[in-house]
């Protein structure tokens, strides 16, 4: 499900027993009286970039600009509020307006079409707004964003009553990423991000395949700091998710156990051996 409330709803009713949220979702669950918690993150940081209108050269010249989202509150609104945050830029202070835009790739077509100024957007869709004559002002490699973005989440109490069930969840992700980090699955990996991003060219996927290596990781235990700034930026659509405490929204026990058992220490051997070849 695309929708967040919607699988949030699905979630509380009994349809489904775990889903895929962001922190935010969850956070903004908790806040709602809802009692959710997460087990593990396969996504670690922000691979994205600031992408302008060519006559943008500088931080400062954002001062006024508009900037695409998808909606207010969402995934993608809040990793352009951490970019610009971790710059040091305010949009509210710098009168920067907010416009909801819709889909990533029409985002892309507002900056090139020149009707948005600014959009913070995954890099094969930067190098789709470079071809039409954008430039990158900021890419997050060379930042420290703390994010974890979708992870393994549920109801707390169905968490700790199906053990097992969490723990043949976390191995599929683990083994997921393990495929991911092996260059041998290049070709696979990107034919399935070209399918189900909906890029129209190889390059663009080869260029998602890069980006998703330098961001999935097996450090996959949620992560407090991330949590926490996530909550901070959420907090200011949503003051309610300000007051939640974090450490309700984490169990470790899933992945503690996948450490115990040597699980996850034979996937990071076999990563680092990947990644020697």
């Amino acid at each position: 499900m695309r929708n967040a409330q919607i699988s949030l709803s699905a979630l509380v009713s009994g349809e489904v027993p775990i889903f895929l949220p962001s922190i935010a979702n969850v956070l903004s669950g908790v806040s709602a009286g809802v009692k959710l918690s997460c087990v593990a993150f396969p996504i670690k940081g922000v691979s994205r970039e600031l992408v302008v209108r060519k006559d943008i050269d500088s931080l400062a010249a954002l001062r006024g600009r508009t900037i695409g989202v998808q909606s207010i509150g969402g995934g993608f609104w809040l990793q352009t509020m951490m970019l610009l945050d971790a710059v040091g830029v305010d949009p509210d202070k710098i009168g920067m307006k907010m416009r909801v835009i819709g889909e990533e790739a029409t985002i892309v077509q507002a900056l090139v079409g020149g009707n948005i100024d600014v959009a913070v957007v995954t890099l094969p869709s930067a190098a789709v707004a470079k071809r039409g004559g954008a430039r990158t002002l900021v890419t997050t490699a060379d930042l420290r964003i703390a994010l974890q973005t979708v992870g393994l989440c549920g109801r707390s109490e169905r968490i700790a009553n199906a053990p097992d069930l969490m723990t043949r969840l976390t191995k599929g992700m683990v083994d997921a990423i393990v495929y991911i980090l092996d260059t041998r699955n290049r070709k696979e990996v990107a034919a399935v991000l070209k399918k189900h991003l909906r890029l129209s060219a190889d390059e663009d996927a080869e260029t998602s395949y890069h980006s998703l290596r330098t961001i999935v990781s097996l450090d996959i235990a949620p992560d407090l700091a991330s949590f926490k700034n996530v909550q901070r930026i959420a907090a200011r659509v949503n003051p309610k998710v300000g007051q939640v405490d974090v450490n309700e929204a984490i169990n470790l026990s899933v992945v503690k156990s996948l450490d115990d058992s040597g699980y996850l220490a034979e996937a990071r051997k076999t990563a680092a051996l990947q990644v020697t070849r």
